[in-house]
């Protein structure tokens, strides 16, 4: 299974993440991640994958996520809820997200990309 990074092609990290996976000759599959955003299923899977709380899977930086007034909000709703939220909306996921075969992880810290990827 190739990788598959889910981008947001206009935003920097996730040019920088693609560039460094090219640069490390890594074939990998691109979806964007505003135009074919996540479903709750494949953000449950993830999210278990990953072992990260549903609080670190949102995109804190965001106008989106400042716009919805969310700062506070994750902190007390529901997980099923939650999950919904950013379901319903792409740009609210921490980005890039890389999903490999059994593990995934959520922005670029390059450290931990090669680690995942063995290199």
């Amino acid at each position: 299974m190739k990788p598959l990074l889910i981008w947001y092609p206009q935003c920097s990290t996730c040019q920088k993440a693609a560039q460094w996976l090219k640069s490390n000759h890594i074939e990998f599959e691109t979806r964007d991640i505003v135009t074919e955003n996540p479903n709750e299923k494949e953000l449950s899977i993830w999210m278990t994958q990953s072992k990260l709380p549903i609080t670190r899977i949102f995109n804190t930086s965001g106008l989106r996520y400042r716009a919805l007034n969310l700062k506070d909000r994750v902190k007390t709703a529901p997980l099923n809820e939650l999950m919904e939220l950013l379901a319903s909306e792409g740009k609210l996921v921490k980005r890039p997200v890389l999903v490999l075969e059994n593990n995934v992880l959520f922005g670029f810290k390059e450290e931990e990309w090669k680690s995942a990827l063995n290199l």
